[in-house]
């Protein structure tokens, strides 16, 4: 397919406020709109159902749940949005969990921050890069 016209946009759900508004610098710097973030599993899911973005950018561990409950829920509601799990947890247990459950990607904070932005293009549905 084609690139699209409108900008490719991505919603945040980190517990951490700085991740957030860092991952949110680094999208918004090459041109990727972020359409929300949440800190808690439930703030996530109704932000990302209520905002239909391309991607999801994914921690494992969220204010009082994890992210896998916001995977779960936005697969079965909408599962055409991707999801790149952004986590500081990033042993093998937790990678495969996540890939079966239908994550598209799984990048280490503390290694793979600079990758974040590739990714994030790379799993997008129908985005040429």
């Amino acid at each position: 397919m084609s690139s699209r016209q409108a900008p490719l946009k991505v919603f945040i759900a980190d517990d951490s406020v700085l991740i957030r508004d860092r991952v949110t610098a680094m999208l918004e710097a090459s041109a990727i709109r972020v359409v929300g973030s949440a800190a808690t599993p439930q703030d996530a899911i109704d932000g990302i159902l209520a905002a239909s973005p391309d991607v999801v950018v994914l921690d494992v561990q969220l204010e009082g749940g994890s992210g896998l409950q916001v995977l779960r829920a936005v697969h079965l509601a909408a599962p055409g949005i991707a999801f790149v799990v952004f986590s500081s947890n990033s042993g093998p247990a937790y990678r495969k969990r996540y890939f079966g459950e239908g994550a598209e990607a799984f990048l280490d904070k503390s290694t793979e921050f600079d990758q974040l932005v590739q990714t994030v293009a790379k799993v997008a549905p129908y985005v040429a890069c």
